[in-house]
């Protein structure tokens, strides 16, 4: 590094920053000098050497239930540009969602890899952690309070829903339909968030109708799918709360090829608030879970666990504000 620095006519410690991509107060320039250096004297950085001396492999691993999701691969966007900021790198892998490979992301020889971990998690229960003994930081997210051993950054489900199916009531809808919904499932995002449907309605003195939970999925797919067959059944409703933003999409695509007006004869609200509801036609107005708090609140809470080191302490635990941005899917 110093050789490099010495060729390039700058300090080591910018090289440094050109090297882990701390570059925010570099110059281009200075960038593309230094870059030019470290190909002309062939020096790369010995990872393992690196590790060794600092104790840490600089990188945090991400846990995801599917990869191909717009919500997730925001997610790990945000927490990939905050932990850069910190010379981190962040690497995904996909769970597929199953308890067992939940389980092992969180093993120790599994995290042998990284310096701390990130989970959401879909499957496993208090149980299946508690058996754990991790040898590094850990940080769960998603929809459930689980373990206490753990840090966990959680989502407001229930308010966050219960403000979509409001908003639509209030809105003029009479008939709704809960797009992804289930009563009856172990608590999960759809149990939670039904629950909210369910709690607005009851707040108006008025009762869901079990038709209208609609348990087909949660993916576009899902949503047009579901949509097109309440229409086909010839099951009544002029609202729809989509369980995510995915869903919705799938349901305006639904009520555009059938000729049904989007707010005029059906209203419809999302939750995620994923970049594309913004674009979509017409714009989708949804619940926004609070996703740069939640970022935010997982990589706070992660950095303190790596500077602290391995020692115990009380486990965090903290919930993101859930709020409604309106667009023109609603009246």
């Amino acid at each position: 590094m110093q050789d490099v620095a010495d060729r390039a006519g700058v300090s080591a410690q910018t090289v440094s920053n050109v090297i882990n991509g701390r570059t925010e107060r570099v110059g281009a320039e200075t960038i593309d000098r230094v870059t030019r250096v470290i190909d002309e004297l062939g020096y790369r950085l010995n990872q393992s050497a690196r590790s060794l001396r600092k104790g840490r492999t600089g990188i945090i691993g991400l846990g995801l239930p599917v990869l191909a999701s717009e919500y997730y691969s925001e997610l790990a966007e945000r927490l990939s540009v905050r932990f850069a900021e910190r010379g981190i790198r962040l690497v995904a892998e996909n769970t597929g969602g199953a308890m067992a490979a939940e389980v092992e992301s969180l093993a120790a020889s599994h995290l042998e890899t990284y310096d701390g971990f990130i989970l959401a998690v879909a499957a496993s229960e208090s149980v299946d952690l508690n058996r754990l003994l991790p040898t590094k930081p850990i940080v769960l997210l998603g929809e459930r309070a689980l373990s206490s051993r753990f840090d966990h950054v959680l989502m407001d489900n229930v308010a966050g829903a219960c403000i979509a199916t409001g908003h639509l009531l209030d809105r003029g809808s009479e008939s709704l339909v809960a797009l992804g919904g289930d009563r009856s499932g172990p608590e999960s995002v759809q149990t939670l968030r039904t629950r909210g449907f369910d709690e607005a309605h009851r707040e108006r003195g008025l009762q869901a109708r079990p038709e209208r939970i609609v348990n087909g999925g949660l993916d576009m797919a899902d949503g047009y799918r579901e949509v097109c067959a309440l229409l086909d059944r010839g099951i009544g409703f002029d609202g729809i709360f989509a369980l995510t933003d995915s869903c919705a999409h799938g349901a305006l695509r639904a009520l555009a090829d059938r000729r049904v007006r989007v707010p005029a004869d059906v209203q419809v609200v999302g939750f995620d608030n994923v970049r594309a509801s913004a674009y979509s036609t017409p714009r989708l107005t949804t619940i926004e879970p609070g996703n740069d708090e939640m970022a935010d609140e997982i990589v706070r809470v992660m950095m303190a666990r790596l500077q602290a080191g391995a020692t115990p302490g009380e486990r965090h635990r903290s919930t993101a504000h859930a709020r409604l941005v309106v667009r023109e899917s609603t009246r």
